[in-house]
């Protein structure tokens, strides 16, 4: 690395050019740098004698270039004050031009400006990155354009301030002024070596500017690693596609690139883990690598704009994964899109291999295993699979044994557990839903846009509702208000509210979804009602997510511990004496509620009938050492099942939250 302090005539005199990388970012100066700029040089221009004023540094690396071609350096910092230089004295020339100003004007352009005897790209000193490209050689070509981009903006407020008559009172003298331009604004000049890495100077330098994202390394460093003359074509042929189809998502498309063979990269480590495998490869080999990624980014932009596949069958199904958030399965998805492109699996498996994922995700989220594995499982799946042959049944093979439900167990948490709540578990209630209608086999389909989810037994209890419940009233709606059995789809979610269930019933009884013509000619909608619905709507959903093992498991249990007394619950390893399933929920809540408050606040949020800050909800409750009310009015099942879930919220193992029961 070489530096000396230099001059804007220094860099720009000669034969040479530089170019802005294609991984830079584009020209972002706007009025507040252009107005410091040229205050600062007509202050200068006004001094008797001129001093010199410092405007930052200047790095560059030296490029290798055909034999006929100008010496060109990559441009790694400075792009912003060099743009703005060449922008203003291009304006200085077009106005000389126009005053008939002596040799000033050609003297600009054919020493300053371009390279004169060259052709082509050749013939400007400075060539930006492609997004500043076409208006910059406009400019400098003496076709000036307006817009409101940054570059065109820059040469209009030059021009403005050029027009003016004079500047404090000064007749402004043009020679004079890029004199003082090219010879009294000092920079240092950084020149790497050939041997210096220019993409190390690139990440420091940006580092106390605006923060680059993991995908802008990567295409610094992919770009570092190309010939220059190459750089435009490989840009528009891999990169930019790929930046244009996934926007914000690419670094997030690469980790899941890279996670494709069977190894995990966390999201802060995407450039270091991608950088470590290409820096294994040549120059050619690099290419490739970039080819390879822009390949899988295709499918990725399918996978998470699914509008963007052809194939309905494909487009439905990874709607419908992108719904329930399995961006865990991305990498394998990744894999097994690509061997489908390729002809190394049919459209059947493909789609087998899409609706075995959905059904391995809906049945654990449904019976509350934990996520937390989820990444390393998917991320070595593919491999595994392969090793059995075929893709699909050598995918079920592998899932199968990974906390993989049974029928036994699914059924029964489908019927009993609360399934409505806001955010992630609302929008997967709503896919469970649109499911069951869909299994109907309509010839139409379920329009989603204007379909709500209905509590058919309201949220809010009417005096009506309690008379029509009875006397169990709040225990069946503490346990029974968010079940599948009372949840349904409809377009009157508006009129609906509290209505009485005849009411209700009515306007189902208009819909033309099958969930609500279920609701035609019954009496009453109680306790023994929703549980029935729930029971029948678990079987079609069985048949919907049928189970993939050629056995059924046969230590599950449906968490039923009705008439078992509880003894000791431990959690985390420490032990709380309890004597009732009360005491269990109130120690399981209050423990959560001290390790992690974020995932109390959720619990409060999915289980409102449970816990709440209006003690007036509840016919029973204890209170809270943080204020909250939890109730205690409820079975032993009801209470195991919402332990169960209150454990999965807050991010805990199973094996971390055991009750030892009383012989």
């Amino acid at each position: 690395m070489k530096a000396s302090e230099t001059k804007v005539q220094k860099i720009l005199e000669g034969t040479n050019q530089y170019v802005v990388p294609l991984f830079q970012r584009r020209y972002s100066w706007g009025k507040k740098e252009w107005e410091m700029l040229w205050n600062d040089l007509i202050e200068i221009y006004a001094e008797e004698p001129s001093r010199d004023h410092f405007m930052g540094s200047v790095v560059t690396a030296p490029t290798s270039s055909v034999p006929e071609g100008v010496a060109k350096f990559l441009l790694i910092d400075g792009q912003q004050r060099l743009t703005t230089f060449l922008l203003l004295l291009a304006a200085i020339r077009d106005l000389a031009r126009e005053k008939n100003a002596g040799s000033l004007a050609p003297e600009i352009d054919e020493t300053l400006l371009r390279n004169k005897f060259k052709d082509g790209h050749d013939n400007f000193k400075l060539l930006p990155t492609h997004a500043d490209r076409d208006p910059f050689i406009k400019i400098i070509k003496g076709e000036p354009q307006g817009g409101n981009q940054p570059i065109p903006m820059a040469y209009q407020f030059f021009r403005r301030k050029l027009l003016k008559v004079s500047e404090n009172g000064i007749p402004l003298d043009l020679e004079k002024l890029t004199r003082t331009l090219i010879s009294n604004l000092s920079l240092v000049s950084i020149v790497l070596h050939r041997e210096d890495n220019p993409h190390l100077i690139f990440e420091s330098l940006n580092a106390k500017g605006l923060a680059l994202t993991q995908a802008d390394l990567l295409r610094n460093y992919f770009f570092m690693r190309i010939h220059v003359d190459q750089q435009e074509t490989l840009y528009h042929l891999y990169w930019k596609p790929m930046q244009e189809q996934l926007e914000e998502s690419l670094t997030e498309c690469i980790r899941h690139f890279l996670m494709k063979d069977g190894g995990m990269v966390k999201q802060g480590d995407v450039y270091i883990a991608l950088k470590e495998k290409a820096d294994r490869r040549n120059t050619d080999e690099v290419l490739n690598y970039l080819k390879e990624l822009a390949t899988f980014a295709g499918y990725y932009s399918k996978m998470i704009h699914p509008e963007r596949e052809s194939d309905r069958q494909i487009s439905e199904r990874m709607d419908r994964l992108n719904r329930i958030e399995v961006t865990t399965a991305y990498p394998l998805i990744m894999n097994v899109y690509h061997d489908h492109s390729t002809g190394k699996i049919t459209h059947a498996d493909f789609v087998a291999v899409l609706d075995t994922i959905e059904n391995f995700m809906m049945r654990r989220w449904i019976c509350g295993v934990p996520t937390y594995t989820l990444n390393k499982l998917f991320a070595a799946s593919y491999t595994q699979a392969l090793a059995h042959g075929n893709m699909v049944n050598g995918l079920r093979a592998v899932l199968v044994s990974k906390n993989y439900p049974g029928d036994t167990l699914f059924r029964d948490r489908l019927a009993t557990s609360p399934l409505y709540a806001t955010g992630e578990r609302l929008q997967k209630t709503r896919l469970l839903l649109e499911r069951l209608e869909g299994s109907f086999n309509h010839n139409e389909a379920v329009k989603r846009d204007n379909i709500t989810i209905e509590h058919v037994m309201p949220q809010t209890l009417t005096p009506w509702w309690r008379e029509h419940l009875g006397d169990q009233c709040d225990d069946t709606y503490a346990v029974l208000l968010h079940t599948l059995g009372n949840l349904t789809l409809t377009g009157y979610n508006q009129t609906l509210t509290n209505d009485d269930f005849p009411t209700k019933q009515r306007i189902l009884g208009q819909s033309h979804l099958e969930l609500n013509g279920y609701f035609t000619g019954l009496q009453r909608w109680d306790e023994n009602g929703i549980k029935q619905r729930g029971r029948e709507l678990a079987e079609r959903a069985v048949a919907i997510w049928p189970y993939f093992g050629s056995e059924q498991p046969a230590d599950q249990t449906n968490g039923d511990v009705t008439g078992r007394t509880p003894l000791t619950l431990a959690v985390l390893g420490e032990q709380f004496p309890v004597k009732t399933w009360r005491d269990v929920a109130e120690r399981t809540v209050e423990t959560i509620a001290l390790l992690d408050p974020d995932a109390f606040r959720k619990l409060v949020v999915e289980f409102p009938t449970f816990i709440a800050t209006d003690p007036a909800k509840f016919r029973a409750y204890r209170t809270l050492k943080n204020g909250y009310y939890l109730l205690t009015h409820f079975s032993a099942k009801a209470a195991y099942q919402f332990c169960q879930r209150a454990v999965e919220a807050a991010g805990l193992q199973q094996e971390d939250w055991k009750v030892q029961y009383a012989e």
